[in-house]
């Protein structure tokens, strides 16, 4: 097989408003993959651009591998993307079913009458016997093709063995000579040798229809004009077109998608532990950032922007802006769009997306969300991170003593005795129990023993929260906590600086 850029292929797309339809079929095998997520959204974008109709179909013809829950899961991703559509399973239609295995009777007919044209026949060979001939090629060092065999059947044969019962099943009579075609928005032409293709089963031995006969029958029944989907369909391309011809019906248009790498020599997969769709919401990544940065892996606005909505993606879609070559998902990229759409997020809009995450780690504490997800916006990366950032005001972490010495301030273990020492009283009395209560109580003080607020501040966050990065300092924790717990926490940092060894080493700050 190989391929042929068109000369235009820069050249603009026709392609009539109102006239597109446009579909995403998955099969119910699990959650929605990232690939899987990517090409929903280009056919949805492609169908909302030009005013079209957007279709979800469920090709669940392979029901060895079908997962119980999965099609409730492909309706919930699809909700939970924004990815609404116009026609499917769920919400009705004038070209349903929208499931295949619920279409089992459509497909026969046609199968039988490509039989009855020479472009397809019935085939008895059994698995053991199409096994042995697949290790004989194997032992040759050839690539196993089916051979035609039950293709030379007499017609009485045949008859017979329908009659008698055998299982069956029906195959694309594939020519043996010339090319087979097709013309691909992203790839150009592409043809390949006839005598390189193999005979698909069109018709399993179930009575079922194999996806490389259902998308082609349910696609022309269902107007499809355009299909968009994964590169490793590219091989399969040819023969679908072959089964159009002979049915006399018009192909769609084409655009086969490069596909999602994790790096520059795997592809992305669940058997790898790389996260689906539902995996990066229930991490606490944003549905907005991941759609937005799904978009940018293998198409390119044609300027310097970043950042869009659904809608904006909509109006700057256009396929001639999408790149033949494999994209690579960069989880770090990801994670720097999710920390910038948490930080543009409202107020409002960011407590009510964290409250489930504090209480992970503080429910049934009396702490202020509202102040404490003020202090967190900023830091917030990926949601499942805040459980860990917070868990700090539910109860201290366990934490060394060389913590309290910081090179910066040039402290130690004596100096941080003397800071808590006179915070103790400055906390005990300051009133209102408000931050700026506290906030001028102590740096007052500071002012007048000459000290620095850094000498004094650092071994109180410490003992305050037991971490020397938090979210906020050490007046917004001691605020957050209440004066009985900041004194109650206080206290155990002086008892334990006061009975320890006078010998700590001093990290970092």
């Amino acid at each position: 097989m190989h391929a042929n850029d068109h000369p235009d292929h820069a050249a603009p797309v026709q392609i009539v408003e109102g006239t597109v339809r446009t579909r995403f079929a998955p099969s119910p095998t699990g959650y929605l993959h990232l690939g899987g997520l990517r090409t929903a959204l280009y056919t949805y974008l492609l169908a909302r651009k030009y005013k079209g109709s957007f279709i979800l179909r469920i090709e669940d013809t392979d029901q060895e591998r079908e997962v119980p829950g999965a099609v409730e899961l492909i309706y919930k991703s699809m909700a939970a993307a924004g990815l609404h559509y116009d026609e499917g399973p769920d919400v009705g239609g004038d070209y349903g079913p929208y499931i295949q295995t619920q279409r089992r009777d459509t497909y026969l007919p046609y199968a039988r009458q490509l039989v009855e044209s020479g472009h397809a026949y019935y085939c008895f060979c059994t698995k053991e016997e199409l096994e042995s001939r697949r290790a004989e090629a194997t032992a040759r060092g050839e690539t196993f093709k089916y051979d035609k065999h039950c293709l030379h059947l007499t017609p009485h044969q045949i008859q017979e063995k329908l009659q008698s019962g055998i299982p069956y099943v029906i195959r694309q009579n594939v020519p043996t000579e010339g090319t087979a075609d097709f013309d691909d928005l992203l790839f150009g032409h592409v043809e390949a040798p006839c005598d390189t293709l193999d005979d698909n089963v069109l018709i399993k031995t179930d009575g079922l229809p194999t996806y490389n006969f259902a998308n082609v029958v349910d696609d022309h029944l269902m107007g499809i004009t355009h299909v968009m989907r994964g590169t490793e369909y590219l091989s399969s391309t040819p023969k679908y077109n072959l089964l159009y011809k002979a049915l006399g019906w018009t192909p769609p248009v084409y655009v086969h998608l490069p596909v999602v790498m994790k790096d520059a020599t795997r592809k992305l997969s669940k058997r790898y532990g790389d996260p689906s769709f539902e995996d990066l919401l229930q991490m606490g990544y944003v549905k907005e950032a991941i759609i937005n940065f799904i978009a940018l892996l293998g198409w390119n606005p044609g300027d310097d922007r970043e950042f869009f909505t659904l809608e904006e993606l909509v109006e700057a879609f256009d396929v001639r802006r999408l790149n033949k070559a494999p994209a690579i998902f960069n989880m770090e990229k990801l994670t720097w769009f999710n920390w910038e759409y948490i930080r543009r997020m409202t107020p409002e809009a960011y407590l009510q997306m964290v409250t489930p995450w504090f209480d992970q780690a503080l429910a049934g504490k009396n702490i202020d969300y509202p102040r404490l997800a003020q202090l967190m916006q900023d830091r917030t990366e990926v949601f499942n991170r805040v459980p860990d950032m917070v868990r700090f005001l539910a109860q201290v972490p366990e934490h060394g003593l060389d913590m309290y010495v910081n090179k910066k301030q040039k402290s130690s273990l004596e100096s941080a005795v003397t800071a808590l020492e006179l915070c103790r009283p400055l906390l005990a009395q300051a009133a209102p129990w408000t931050e700026e209560a506290i906030h001028d109580a102590l740096l007052g003080a500071i002012q007048q023993a000459g000290l620095k607020n850094g000498t004094v501040l650092w071994p109180l966050r410490i003992a305050l929260s037991g971490q020397q990065s938090t979210p906020g300092g050490a007046i917004e924790i001691a605020w957050l906590l209440g004066r009985e717990e900041t004194l109650a926490r206080l206290d155990q940092g002086l008892h334990r600086l006061r009975t320890a060894q006078p010998a700590a080493t001093a990290p970092e700050a």
